[in-house]
């Protein structure tokens, strides 16, 4: 039986640059790929020693399909940082918070233990999209 694994998933970035220093240097990633297309950018990040996962950053409205309305409605979102969200594990959740932390990236809950059974914490990335971070095991 084949088997299946979560390849890629897309979050939208709006600041290239911005979004390296998250997840690159705060996050401790690794850059996979970096495709320019004009003046847009896709960024393929991912954790070291896991190859088979990756998130692109992307451009959040490069289809030309998108209304002016929609492109309208993404920057709101996207500015209340409730357009994406990815939930992320650690090992040492604390040590992950305050490495996170020293960078300046913005923090939405400190290290908590949830009444759902994990302990986590949230950051937005530039971009705004909310980052949970969970405790593993």
């Amino acid at each position: 039986m084949s088997s299946l694994v979560i390849h890629s998933t897309f979050l939208p970035a709006d600041d290239p640059e911005k979004s390296l220093e998250f997840y690159r240097d705060g996050l401790g990633f690794e850059v996979r790929n970096d495709v320019g297309y004009g003046d847009m950018r896709w960024i393929t990040v991912g954790p070291p020693g896991q190859p088979q996962t990756s998130i692109v950053l992307h451009p959040p409205v490069t289809d030309p399909g998108i209304t002016d309305d929609e492109r309208r409605v993404i920057a709101e979102l996207m500015a209340k940082g409730s357009y994406a969200a990815i939930i992320l594990g650690a090992s040492d959740l604390a040590e992950t918070f305050d490495k996170l932390q020293a960078t300046g990236a913005d923090v939405v809950q400190e290290p908590a233990d949830q009444p759902y059974g994990v302990r986590d914490c949230a950051f937005r990335d530039p971009a705004g999209n909310l980052v949970r971070i969970n405790q593993l095991g």
